[in-house]
């Protein structure tokens, strides 16, 4: 049976070795869902096709040894997870309407580590509602704090969770155990005057090191949230390099704003003729400059008062010859 390869994988079903067989991307926005949802995977797995499951680098699934004229039969299977997962779909029962922007990945995030600043997997599920279904190549990744277990310096967009430590003087007991935590893991951002402990606040990222070490609690997170957006990030055969920062203290609403605001920018300027129509955004800013790239981010969007803006970002990493 033969099979239009671009519309498989706008389907998201992946071209194989293996003549008339494909595989099936299970999309977890976030790498958490119900368990229950395991029982479907192994149902199609086991029924339609080869018993083996490969979790992803992506944090979903692809449920391999499936047969072509199987694909709708699947499709109708996957329906209860992609509505259990809250994707968005142009058509009931036909399965994912585009693949393009890769799988949201977050690591756990504080509903689980008390390291993290916020709730990752809450957050990677609305950025999904913004902006799924897509064909452009985007991939986005949450971490919940500086540690970066999520790797998302190595995504178009990474997001890092950030606090602005609040202090009550009254409860310290000028023990030094933020100074000294702060010092061995984290940056030195907190000194030791009159008997206190003082934030550097251009020093400090955010990271709530000093919240975990207070044994009074005189350190706490600040209720409203902030994150450290870094961009363009990338693996690949031709220059990979780490993501840079971009704002620091940067709000959700104005991190969701940019990244759709990155997708029209793609739009204008996405080189047609790229390899399988797909153009890493890094290229794109390569050609066209970081300030045409900063001047369609920004557009509209509102940040904090107190968030930090890059104005220009160099990026490191192996320059091709």
């Amino acid at each position: 049976m033969d099979m239009n390869t671009k519309s498989l994988k706008k389907n998201a079903f992946r071209v194989t070795k293996e003549r008339g067989i494909t595989a099936s991307r299970v999309r977890i926005p976030g790498g958490r869902m119900e368990a229950k949802y395991l029982s479907l995977i192994q149902e199609i797995a086991d029924t339609y096709g080869n018993g083996t499951v490969h979790i992803t680098v992506r944090q979903g699934f692809e449920i391999l040894g499936i047969p072509f004229d199987k694909i709708d039969e699947v499709n109708k299977l996957l329906q209860p997870i992609i509505e259990g997962m809250g994707i968005n779909q142009q058509n009931g029962g036909s399965g994912y309407s585009a693949a393009g922007t890769r799988n949201i990945t977050a690591c756990v995030g504080n509903t689980v580590c008390p390291y993290a600043c916020y709730d990752t997997t809450a957050f990677a599920k609305k950025m999904e509602v913004a902006i799924f279904p897509n064909d452009l190549h985007f991939k986005v990744a949450f971490t919940g704090c500086s540690n970066d277990c999520g790797k998302v310096r190595m995504h178009d967009f990474g997001i890092l969770g950030m606090t602005v430590p609040q202090f009550e003087a009254d409860r310290c007991i000028s023990c030094q155990a933020c100074v000294k935590a702060c010092a061995k893991k984290s940056v030195q951002a907190l000194s030791f005057v009159n008997n206190r402990p003082q934030r550097d606040e251009s020093k400090c990222i955010g990271c709530g090191e000093c919240v975990l070490s207070c044994p009074n609690m005189a350190w706490t997170r600040s209720k409203k949230k902030y994150y450290r957006l870094t961009l363009l990030g990338r693996t690949g055969k031709k220059n990979p390099r780490l993501g840079e920062d971009f704002i620091k203290w940067a709000d959700e609403e104005s991190i969701i704003k940019i990244v759709k605001n990155t997708y029209d920018y793609v739009k204008e300027y996405i080189d047609v003729n790229a390899p399988g129509g797909k153009e890493h955004i890094g290229y794109i800013v390569d050609r066209t400059g970081f300030e045409e790239f900063k001047n369609w981010a920004l557009k509209d969007v509102k940040l904090p008062e107190i968030a930090e803006v890059t104005h220009r970002i160099y990026w490191s990493g192996i320059i091709p010859k």
